[in-house]
């Protein structure tokens, strides 16, 4: 029961998140991260051009990777879990590169912009990995890189649950909390993955 409940609250949470982009297409430059730029960086085409592409593909990522997971899934729909798993892999490709790429310009300083290209960096090698591993045949590897690479995915639900609770520490204040959840918005989460990799040995990951 509290498998199938923690199964639920996983892929519930990456939907949700997933679905956050779109608010950005809505009200533009007047909504959450966007506000805290500069009007010299928000004219800037390329970086805003950068920037909806991170938040897109990421969007994309995180709303198909989660079901990827499923063993019963990858068993009774395997041609399915395939093309699900190349549009995860195209979406990465364009988001990690876009995010190392509006990286280095993250709010906050060296702090956050080494985080978050940190971050884009292991997402796209990790992604990269698993499907040179996969075109090998090794499956035991692809699942545990993949394992690695949603964790970095992950990242986008992690940062929107510890960003309001460190603002709130910080007494309202942006910066110093966007300068820790650059870090703690992805670390926790391969921490969790090596985790879960070290206790598959030579099984198959079972999630439901």
């Amino acid at each position: 029961m509290l498998k199938k409940i923690g199964w639920f609250v996983f892929a519930l949470l990456c939907i949700l998140i997933s679905l956050y982009p779109a608010f950005y297409f809505v009200y533009g430059d007047n909504f959450a991260l966007l506000t805290s730029k500069t009007p010299e960086q928000l004219a800037n085409l390329v970086w805003k051009a950068a920037f909806y592409t991170h938040i897109t593909f990421g969007g994309i990522a995180l709303m198909v990777g989660w079901a990827q997971f499923s063993n019963k899934w990858r068993m009774n729909q395997p041609v399915l879990h395939r093309n699900i798993g190349k549009v995860y892999l195209v979406a990465v490709l364009f988001s990690a590169t876009a995010g190392i790429f509006i990286g280095k310009d993250a709010t906050g300083g060296i702090a956050s912009q080494s985080g978050f290209v940190t971050l884009g960096l292991i997402w796209f090698t990790t992604t990269i990995l698993a499907f040179i591993k996969i075109r090998q045949g090794n499956i035991m590897a692809h699942q545990k890189l993949m394992i690695f690479s949603y964790a970095a995915c992950f990242a986008a639900v992690s940062l929107r649950l510890w960003l309001p609770l460190l603002i709130m520490l910080h007494k309202g204040e942006f910066e110093p909390a966007y300068r820790i959840v650059a870090w703690l918005c992805w670390v926790p989460n391969l921490v969790v993955a090596f985790w879960i990799v070290g206790r598959l040995g030579r099984k198959s990951l079972i999630i439901s």
